[in-house]
Order: C-alpha cells, then sequence, then structure tokens
C-alpha cells in the first residue's frame, strides 16, 4: 500500500491519527504497571491501518516528528492518566533520536497538559545507535535530565551490542516477541529470553517481555524472573475513551501473580536477582543438614553439598562428571531403580536403604532417600534432584521407643492396679489386662465405651460426667463406683486420673488407674458405725468425757455432760495449746499450767492421772469444782494413739447441806 505525502497531510488535518494504549502488567503481581502508546490511522477509505504499513511512509516523508507531537499530546492529555501513578511507553524513531530539539519538544507537550515527565518512558530501538553513537549518547543524556526513564526496545534482533547497553543509561530492557511467541515450543527461544532477562537484571535494568499472547508464556517469563509483560494476554490496546474501564477492571479484579510451571512444588523466589538468589541457593545448598545433588540423565553428578560428599566419603571434586555408579558402587544397585524412574518424571520420596558395614566395622548406616525429577520452563525433565538424609540416629530411638513401649506394656500387665488411657472423647484406648479379673470383661470388650457395662447402672452417669469435667476443665479425675465381678455381686472401685495437654492447653488425653477399694469401704462403714455406737455409749454416761487424737492432738469427741460442765469451751477439734490455757486452779488457788494438765500429761507423756480435785473458772466468771481424771488410750500393737479425760462435778459441803435441808422439808411437808 502506497501513501502520498498529500494523503498523510489530509489524514492530520481531518484527525485520523490517534494514540492506543497497551497494558503492561507487573508479571509477579498481576497488577497493572502503565500502558505503551502506539499510533493508530483511521484511514476515510481503508478503514484501519496497521502501523508497520503506514510508518515508513511518514517517515520517509518527514512527517515522523508531526506524528508524534500528535500522538503524544493526545496521550498526555488523558485525564485519567494524568493524576495516576500509571507509566506512559513511547517509541521515538532513530531518526528523532538524532534530530534536534527532541527534549524540549516532549518537555513543552507533557507541560501543555501537566503530565509528569518522571512517569514517561522513552523507547529506541539499536539501529538509532548504529550511525551515530556519540549524538546518541547526547541525546539520551537530555532526554534523563527531563526525569524520563530509557528503554532498549526489539533486544536481540540483530544489532543486539553489549557495548550499546554499556553506553547508554537504560532504564528498561524489552525482549523482542519473536523469541517470546516461540518459547513454549522452542528450548533455543527459552534459552535466549532466560539469557536476556539475567542480563537485564544483572545490569539492574527493568525487563519488558513483548508479545505475550498465553498464559503459557506468561508463566515462563514470571518464571525466569522477568518483570514486565505485554501483549493481547494482558490486553488489547484500546483508545483514550476506554482507559477509565481498563484501570476499573485492574483495580476491581482480584488478579494475582500468574503461577511458574513449578510453583507449589519447588522453591521460587522472585524478589532477588538472578544472581542474587543463585547465592542464596547456594547457601541454602551448602548449609543443608542433608545430602543433597543435581544428577543429569546419563546419571553423572552435576552439582552436590558438602554434605552427601561427607556422606559418601569422597571428596567433592571427585564427584563432579563421574556417574553414580563410579562414585558408590557398592550402593548403586539398591538407588538405580528409583533414579530411572525418576528420570522418566516420578516423583520418589521416603526410600529407605541401609548401607552396608564400613571396612572399620563400626555400624550400619540408615539413609532416608527421595528422588525429584528437575524440569526446565517447558517441563522437559533435565535430571534428577535427590536429597539424602541419615536416619541412623532416628532408627535407634524408634527402636528404644519400641523396647521402652514394650516395657510400658509389660508393667501395666503386671501392676497391681489397673492402668487406663482415655482420649479426648473419654474413650478408653488401653487398659491392663488385669480389669478382666475385677471385671470378667475382657480389654478387647472394655476399649471405647465398652467398660461402662461393667458399672452399676446408677454409677454411670457420674463416672462419665467426671470424666467430662476434666477433659474440660483439665481437673484430676477421682471417682468411685461399682461394678458387677465375676461371681454376680458389686464390688466398689477407686478411678483417678490425670490429664496430659497438647500444645494448645487442651487435653489430649488422660493417664489413670482403677484400684479396688471394695474393703476399705467396708472398713469406713464399720468404723463408722463403731463410731456412732461410741458417741450414743458416751452420751448416757453421767460423767463428762472428753476424746483425743494422739496424732495431732486435738478433741475430736466430747459428751453432752462435758459440754454442759464447759459449756462448749472445750470442742472437737480444739487442740491441747488451747484447752491447757483455760482458767484451772489447783484446790489450794494456785493456777494449773499446761505440763499439768491431766490430759495434757496423759496426751505427752502417756501417764494415766487419776481423779484430782480442781476449780474453774469459766468464762462468765462463774467457778465450779470439778474432779478430772485422764487415762491413755493404746493400740493392740501399744502404739499411743489418743486419750480419755473423765470429768465430774463436785458438790460444796454448804450447798450439800442447803440440799439436804430443803429434801428434809419437802419430806415433812408431804407427810403432813
Amino acid at each position: 500500500m502506497v501513501f502520498h505525502e498529500t494523503d498523510i497531510l489530509r489524514a492530520f488535518d481531518e484527525g485520523e491519527f490517534f494514540p492506543v494504549f497497551q497494558p503492561l502488567v507487573e508479571l509477579r503481581t498481576g497488577q497493572l504497571s502503565g500502558f505503551e502508546v502506539l499510533a493508530r490511522w483511521n484511514h476515510k477509505i481503508f478503514g484501519a491501518i496497521a502501523p508497520e504499513d503506514f510508518i515508513p511512509w511518514i517517515e520517509e516523508s518527514g512527517l515522523i516528528d508531526r506524528l508524534s507531537r500528535t500522538i503524544l499530546e493526545s496521550a498526555f492529555a488523558a485525564p485519567v492518566l494524568i493524576d495516576s501513578p500509571l507509566t506512559l511507553a513511547v517509541n521515538i524513531s532513530p531518526r528523532q533520536l538524532l534530530g534536534e530539539k527532541l527534549p524540549e519538544r516532549i518537555a513543552a507537550l507533557a507541560a501543555k497538559s501537566g503530565f509528569p515527565l518522571d512517569r514517561l518512558i522513552i523507547e529506541i530501538t539499536e539501529s538509532a545507535l548504529l550511525d551515530d553513537l556519540a549524538r546518541a549518547q547526547s541525546a539520551a543524556r537530555e532526554v534523563k535530565e527531563l526525569r524520563c526513564k530509557l528503554a532498549l526496545d526489539d533486544f536481540g534482533t540483530g544489532y543486539s551490542s553489549l557495548r550499546h547497553l554499556h553506553a547508554l543509561p537504560f532504564d528498561e530492557l524489552k525482549i523482542d516477541r519473536s523469541f517470546v511467541s516461540s518459547m513454549a515450543a522452542q528450548r533455543e527461544s527459552r534459552k535466549i529470553v532466560a539469557s536476556v532477562v539475567g542480563l537485564g537484571q544483572g545490569l539492574g535494568l527493568t525487563t519488558v517481555a513483548e508479545g505475550v499472547e498465553t498464559q503459557e508464556q506468561a508463566s515462563m517469563l514470571t518464571w525466569l524472573g522477568c518483570d514486565l509483560g505485554q501483549g493481547w494476554f494482558h490486553g488489547y490496546p484500546v483508545p483514550a475513551s476506554e482507559l477509565h474501564c481498563v484501570i476499573s477492571a485492574f483495580q476491581n479484579e482480584s488478579r494475582v501473580a500468574v503461577p511458574g510451571p513449578m510453583d507449589g512444588d519447588s522453591f521460587v523466589s522472585l524478589d532477588v536477582l538472578p544472581a542474587q538468589r543463585l547465592a542464596q541457593l547456594q547457601a541454602i545448598y551448602d548449609g543443608a543438614p542433608v545430602g543433597l545433588c543435581m544428577l543429569d540423565r546419563n546419571m553423572r553428578y552435576v552439582s552436590l553439598n558438602r554434605r552427601l560428599s561427607q556422606m559418601n566419603g569422597v571428596a567433592l571434586s571427585a564427584h563432579l562428571g563421574k556417574t553414580v555408579a563410579e562414585v558408590i558402587p557398592r550402593i548403586f544397585p539398591m538407588v538405580e531403580p528409583y533414579i530411572r524412574r525418576a528420570l522418566q518424571g516420578e516423583s520418589i520420596t521416603g526410600v529407605e536403604v541401609q548401607k552396608p558395614h564400613a571396612a572399620d566395622g563400626s555400624e550400619s548406616q540408615t539413609l532416608l532417600l527421595s528422588y525429584q525429577p528437575a524440569r526446565d520452563e517447558a517441563g522437559e525433565i533435565l535430571g534428577v534432584s535427590v536429597a539424602i538424609m541419615d536416619v541412623t540416629s532416628s532408627k535407634r530411638t524408634e527402636r528404644a521407643l519400641r523396647e521402652s513401649e514394650n516395657h510400658y506394656r509389660h508393667m501395666m500387665q503386671l501392676n497391681p492396679h489397673v492402668p487406663w488411657v482415655l482420649d479426648s472423647n473419654g474413650e478408653v484406648t488401653e487398659a491392663s489386662p488385669r480389669w478382666e479379673s475385677f471385671t470378667g470383661q475382657t480389654v478387647e470388650e472394655a476399649l471405647g465405651n465398652g467398660w461402662l457395662k461393667a458399672l452399676h447402672p446408677d454409677d454411670v452417669e457420674p463416672t462419665l460426667e467426671a470424666i467430662r469435667i476434666s477433659l474440660k476443665t483439665g481437673q484430676p479425675i477421682d471417682v468411685e463406683y461399682r461394678v458387677r465381678r465375676p461371681g454376680g455381686e458389686w464390688n466398689w472401685m477407686r478411678s483417678r486420673g490425670s490429664p496430659r495437654f497438647g500444645p494448645t492447653g487442651r487435653v489430649v488425653c488422660i493417664y489413670g488407674v482403677v484400684e479396688g477399694v471394695h474393703e476399705q469401704k467396708q472398713m469406713t462403714e464399720e468404723l463408722q458405725n463403731s463410731h456412732a455406737e461410741l458417741r450414743t455409749a458416751l452420751s448416757a454416761v453421767p460423767v463428762g468425757m472428753v476424746l483425743a487424737d494422739a496424732q495431732d492432738c486435738s478433741i475430736y469427741m466430747v459428751n453432752p455432760e462435758a459440754d454442759r460442765i464447759f459449756r462448749g469451751a472445750i470442742y472437737p477439734g480444739q487442740k491441747l495449746t488451747d484447752y491447757s490455757k483455760m482458767n484451772f486452779f489447783w484446790a489450794d488457788g494456785h493456777m494449773l499450767q499446761a505440763e499439768d494438765f491431766p490430759l495434757s500429761r496423759t496426751m505427752l507423756r502417756g501417764e494415766t492421772v487419776d481423779a484430782r480435785h480442781v476449780r474453774y473458772n469459766d468464762s462468765d466468771g462463774m467457778q465450779m469444782d470439778l474432779e478430772i481424771s485422764s487415762k491413755p488410750i493404746y493400740a493392740d500393737d501399744g502404739a499411743l494413739i489418743g486419750g480419755l479425760m473423765m470429768i465430774r462435778e463436785l458438790i460444796a459441803p454448804d450447798q450439800a447441806m442447803a440440799f439436804v435441808r430443803s429434801a428434809r422439808a419437802d419430806a415433812l411437808q408431804g407427810h403432813r
């Protein structure tokens, strides 16, 4: 298609040239970074004309500056872009770069609309650098003085030179679409793209991939560490009137970074440059406590860490380039099948291998091996990644734990009590076989909630409630219940347990024991009955009686007559030191000392104290004469277990004479 200058000038006059905006997207985050501004011609006769068809004619007509001015003026004037952080990238032809007053014209157009130049990216091709590199350097510096960024476009398409990258202050490096479009199918293209990305990032340049049309391409670029993507996959070029919709869509949609081909299965970090990432991986590689290596498709060592070198007992340098069979011939037959399966694409983990005994007779090692296929960006298998862990110590510990468990189970069987374990649901998971001797129910029948069948129906719910409380609050269990003996009678058992807590503080299980307490319960009942009989007998005696316990020298029983005499001053639970300080006096008026008090002598020295006449002053000042005696109480084995104090109230002579007179008067009155 041929265009004459008159037709092009008419198109300018009638406004047929206009800009479109293609999104530039951050590959790592999926967020909108900016737009590249592209020129379009909507011819009144031919309709839409592709840039590659009309740009050469405009350049030849010498109207390229007018086209750039028209496109930039419209782009800068887009209101939605002026106050946003988004960048604009524009192409400048070699003729414009090497011409006069390019920076002034750009600055004037930006000032007219108020567009900030620090968000403008000037893209140039390498062809602009060939004719006059010195002039290109000068123009580039002038552009940079405006705070614009500079990008090298279509890198790698015939004129690429590291000299150009070094000579000009570029900020961005754009990967040509021809390499991006073929990278999924051609390994050579993938390697070129990877090299360009690595070169750009190594020089501190932002890398931009052109012509991204599929998710597969975007995924590979992301995995390789490319910064920005541009192409139909991320968005078609749109006119200025549609910019608001595009920006809103990126802001409102939940966009995520395009996944790399190995995400979820491998370590990937895109927060650093490739050289830094390599250093990080090397540090991890060398610092790992496990043996690591990479094998190629011929099972040769490509790389390995020091730990594996130590495990194999072979120097690092002696591994590289050698096959596994050459380095560890005794172990190779054991691992060869797994390596071959990994080379076919299978991931293999948890392979346990017992190394043959060393010549020095040391303990044989147990190794745990994993094999993972190593793939390139397109998923082709390059070799096998191997991880080897020495689990000899763990296996030794595992054997010790098994032995401990066997010892524990043996102890459970011999324990006179019945050990048990409840899980977090309150169900029995373990119990001693002795349970069967108590109940006739086997351990298998008792597991879960089966043991409840052996309990008396009235005791089931209280027992379950005690378990629920323990699981909820962490309190110990202490509960008694009846179980049916094999003969049919009900016997009392006592079950005690302590909870075990998990990392979150919740009860994960309860450990406890069951013991027979039937005889103790019977003895307790008999003792309570005897105690009641004793209390009844003492209550009927017309003499005051006080019983004390030798264990803690405290009163444990006071009969009614003694309570009447002392009017509550002596009571159960009272200590010897308290009642020995009461107001007791000898007949001659001297106060009794604590050690002379009859019950004190009995309890402290085991003496029998015959009846002694003492005078007692109560808290109200009332005096009474008492006769007090005491004697020790011994167990069958002769041990002192308590003391008995007897109190009888004495009547004074004048009171006795008054009583006789009163009785005689009553008798005479009755006779009359």
